[in-house]
């Protein structure tokens, strides 16, 4: 069976990967130079090199430390994909420039407007909580605007039950996945090219329509059927973006798991035992590896 993300997208992303790390100076002409040089990949490249980018986006490398300026500047690199990817699907987008109690993203269609969020995750995360998925503060930054969404990586979020769910429902915001994302970048680019932006519409519509519940199954079984239900066209594509967020899991593994491999190598030639003891334990490595092995799809797209 042919794989959906090419070992060139992986090659996108490690190059993306290095780039980022490199970048150096004040943040916010970084994120212009993370913007403009993503504009001159995906003029160039078009909309199949957008696909490897959401496709692949949705875990922070493990080589950025935490709370470091590539950590902040990878978090960029996110929302100005998602920026791209709503102008793709025929929407007017743009990267707020503030930092605090704002956005990060706005979008405007013909008859609506929102503002949105991109969220990444450590494979080797453990504890994620409500407030990871900023689902409250999206509401607070709405301003006026009626809708507001946070884009997610689909292997992070909850597949039984969270409070997540229920506030987006009760605050009426979208929680919505990058393989969802990526699904109406296909649909507007080989299917039609006005018609996703009427779905997203009925997207966002469908969010405050539901039961408030803490129920996974509940909300994407309304966001999912929402989608299918809008086209046949639609189906194909949605199991290929099931085959990709698949593999986007192990891609993400391997990533994470050679990256620290190499910091255990490091520790182990170390000298001293003691020395290599307390550091295994203070990069907790070998928990980090645990997590990420762990790590499986959860079935969210099943749901229809």
């Amino acid at each position: 069976m042919a794989k959906i993300i090419s070992d060139r997208a992986i090659a996108r992303r490690n190059t993306w990967i290095d780039k980022i790390d490199k970048i150096d100076g004040i943040f916010a002409s970084n994120s212009r130079i993370i913007e403009e040089e993503l504009s001159k990949e995906l003029t160039n490249n078009g909309a199949s090199c957008l696909l490897d980018h959401l496709r692949l986006c949705g875990n922070i490398p493990e080589s950025y430390g935490h709370d470091t300026s590539q950590e902040k500047q990878y978090s960029k690199y996110t929302d100005v994909l998602l920026s791209f990817a709503y102008k793709a699907i025929g929407l007017k987008s743009f990267v707020i420039a503030e930092r605090a109690d704002v956005a990060d993203v706005e979008g405007f269609g013909e008859d609506f407007s929102f503002v949105a969020d991109a969220k990444a995750f450590r494979l080797s995360r453990t504890a994620k909580n409500q407030k990871d998925f900023k689902v409250q503060a999206m509401d607070r930054w709405k301003h006026g605007k009626p809708y507001a969404m946070v884009v997610c990586p689909i292997y992070q979020l909850p597949s039984r039950n969270s409070q997540i769910y229920q506030q987006a429902i009760t605050r009426n915001v979208c929680v919505f996945t990058y393989s969802h994302l990526a699904l109406l970048v296909r649909y507007a680019n080989e299917i039609s090219s006005s018609k996703p932006e009427s779905l997203l519409y009925e997207i966002f519509k469908t969010i405050p329509a539901l039961n408030p519940s803490k129920s996974a199954v509940d909300y994407w079984l309304g966001v999912n059927k929402t989608i299918l239900d809008y086209s046949k066209s639609i189906f194909e594509l949605w199991q290929d973006e099931k085959k990709a967020a698949i593999e986007s899991i192990e891609i993400a593994k391997v990533e994470a798991l050679k990256f620290l491999a190499s910091e255990r190598e490091k520790v182990m030639r170390m000298s001293h035992e003691e020395a290599i003891m307390e550091l295994l334990k203070a990069n907790k490595i070998e928990s980090k590896i645990r997590t990420i092995k762990n790590v499986s799809d959860n079935g969210l797209l099943e749901v229809k």
